[in-house]
């Protein structure tokens, strides 16, 4: 069992897929055929054996060294730990703050349009009132209730007083205007 595992050489193709397919086993000569052979071959042998051997055991001190290297990069301190903590809760405190903006400015938004609508509402009221007040009342009859009734009549050219005001659009009267 050991021997098939040994004779297995897997190779690795691209980064680290391995193939599952084994090499093609090598046949072993007999001890007789090894004994018959010149000594630089048995001497080859040995050196590309141990050779081999010495690759397998970097080989397997690489991945040893990864695998550390792996570990050591999974791990985390517990500063890291401290600071990943803070950074999502300062993310979570500003998502909350936007949020929160974000739903005052829509309900203020609401708030504008319904009053909004309440002020286009009372101004047609308004209009519809002074319509109202104007087409009930009858100016003619007014004129001649005044005159009959109350003893109005038209001012006369001598009781009309013409004045100049400023640019304001509106004046208070504090006393007496004068006749002259």
């Amino acid at each position: 069992m050991r021997n098939e595992a040994a004779e297995r050489k897997y190779y690795i193709d691209g980064n680290t897929v391995r193939r599952m397919e084994a090499a093609p086993a090598v046949t072993r000569p007999d001890r007789r055929v090894r004994e018959s052979r010149p000594e630089h071959v048995t001497r080859e042998r040995r050196e590309r054996e141990r050779r081999e051997r010495e690759r397998e055991i970097e080989l397997r001190n690489r991945k040893r060294a990864a695998r550390r290297n792996q570990e050591r990069a999974l791990r985390m301190s517990k500063s890291y730990v401290a600071f990943l903590t803070m950074a999502v809760m300062v993310f979570g405190i500003f998502t909350g703050a936007y949020i929160h903006i974000q739903s005052e400015m829509t309900a203020r938004m609401n708030q504008i349009s319904s009053l909004e609508s309440q002020i286009a509402d009372l101004k047609a009221d308004n209009d519809e009132a002074y319509k109202r007040i104007n087409t009930s009342v009858d100016l003619d009859s007014i004129r001649n209730t005044a005159m009959t009734e109350y003893g109005m009549s038209y001012a006369k050219e001598s009781q009309i007083v013409y004045y100049t005001v400023n640019d304001d659009d509106y004046m208070n009267q504090y006393s007496e205007i004068p006749r002259e």
